[in-house]
């Protein structure tokens, strides 16, 4: 039996989409979802499904787009999935659901993520909403961080009938999802409208909210029957190297807040500056290291390098991102380790110091492992350099709380139920993990939501 090609996405052109932040994909038309659904096996047990973090009933959901019944798909897809809209466009597919698709041996995995993404489109261009019984219960659940283990979380526990308010330290609700991920991998009409759900089921959403701070934790203990800490990862990891604090030096994380919350891509319309020289060079080779990198490169930059230790056969990036990024211009300098950055009089970056490296052993990922290669330092001259190396969790809102259980590397302890060492006080996501995807995010916040109605109850 021969099985047909997926259907490709239509997307816009390199030399167009370098010039703006616009969406890359541009999206199913009804046609080719229905199309690319029926290639679908419908496999009497679907593992798929065993890749999903939140669980989604994804054979049925495709069975319902290849019978053009897309409000039956979305209905189904929004009741194990708060955003759809969102992980259909950013989930690393290739590695979850898809990654389990008895297609892929033949390299023709559905397409489940542009499935999705289009169900949700279309439920938003006609007005189809879940509309929820809510039976009240009575009791109480504070949130702290509105990023996607917050949010869904949030979803699930109101669905039980709890009243929950959701803390954000930050002006917008959405986390990564508002100050990560640039327009041109996930515009920010859809993440609005997606999180406008929030609101119309009656989630209490308290934006400039620093609990710890303008926040008193204790109270929230007193006030609330249970409280979920999704504060996330958002603290840089640093090289600690020489003339890392010198200007033009950023971090990933101040990088991408500028040009996405902050809407330095539209200044001056917004009033926030970015300094984006011509020739920028981003190290790492992780998501965020390709969305810093295609943003400096929509922001005139007529060189950007992605300055990697290993080679990307070994990336921890998206296939389709590095797919991207290539097509853009984005130019990968394999093999090579930073060892300091170097600068002017006026103390602004003119270059790093690199050292290249080769393949010794592999290490507990199970990757090859990059040692630097004696005597092989190197500068290159750079006018931009961004450090996109990971993320460690919320070191603010963890001091303010000392009793709360930690590692070392500032990740909160939990039990298999996800709660910490007070009681009452359960812990999900990046602040878990020190950094993990949307979907794997969200997963824990419906494991966590489980959690806590099975503590209340």
């Amino acid at each position: 039996m021969s099985i047909q090609e997926r259907i490709p996405m239509r997307e816009q052109a390199p030399e167009e989409r370098v010039k703006n932040f616009k969406s890359v994909p541009l999206g199913y038309s009804a046609k080719e979802a229905v199309s690319e659904a029926k290639r679908c096996l419908q496999c009497k047990n679907p593992l798929c499904e065993v890749g999903c973090p939140v669980r989604m009933k994804i054979k049925t959901i495709i069975n319902y787009i290849a019978n053009e019944d897309y409000k039956a798909a979305f209905l189904l897809s929004k009741a194990d999935n708060a955003v759809p809209a969102i992980t259909g466009r950013v989930c690393p597919q290739e590695n979850q659901c898809e990654g389990k698709c008895i297609l892929e041996k033949q390299n023709k995995a559905i397409n489940i993520g542009k499935l999705f993404a289009f169900v949700a489109d279309w439920a938003q261009e006609n007005n189809v909403v879940e509309n929820l019984q809510i039976n009240e219960n009575g009791k109480k659940v504070a949130i702290v961080g509105a990023g996607p283990a917050g949010i869904t979380c949030a979803v699930d526990l109101r669905k039980l009938g709890y009243k929950v308010s959701l803390f954000e330290a930050l002006h917008m609700a959405g986390g990564v999802l508002q100050y990560g991920i640039p327009p041109f991998r996930l515009p920010r009409d859809v993440v609005d409208y997606e999180l406008s759900f929030l609101e119309k089921i009656g989630v209490e959403v308290k934006l400039n909210s620093i609990v710890g701070q303008n926040v008193d934790f204790e109270n929230l203990k007193k006030e609330y029957d249970a409280i979920y800490l999704a504060t996330g990862a958002g603290a840089p990891k640093f090289l600690n190297c020489a003339g890392e604090k010198l200007k033009g030096v950023y971090s990933a994380n101040e990088f991408l807040i500028r040009v996405n919350l902050m809407k330095a891509y539209k200044f001056p319309k917004w009033d926030t500056p970015i300094i984006c020289g011509d020739k920028v060079g981003i190290i790492g080779c992780g998501n965020v290291a390709l969305d810093s990198a295609r943003c400096a490169k929509r922001l005139g930059a007529k060189e950007v390098y992605i300055l990697y230790r290993r080679t990307k056969k070994y990336a921890p990036a998206r296939v389709e991102e590095i797919h991207h990024a290539e097509e853009e211009g984005i130019i990968f300098k394999e093999m090579v380790a930073p060892c300091k950055m170097t600068g002017t009089d006026e103390g602004w970056v003119n270059g790093i110091q690199l050292m290249k490296t080769k393949f010794k052993g592999v290490d507990k990922s199970g990757r090859e492992r990059p040692v630097n290669v004696e005597n092989s330092e190197h500068v290159f001259e750079l006018d931009t350099v961004v450090n996109a190396l990971g993320t460690t969790p919320n070191r603010l809102f963890l001091s303010k709380v000392p009793e709360l259980d930690t590692y070392n590397w500032g990740g909160i302890k939990t039990n298999d139920n996800f709660m910490t060492n007070i009681d009452g006080v359960f812990a999900g996501g990046d602040a878990l993990t020190g950094g993990s995807t949307v979907i794997e995010a969200m997963g824990d916040g419906r494991n966590a939501a489980d959690a806590i109605h099975e503590y209340i109850s």
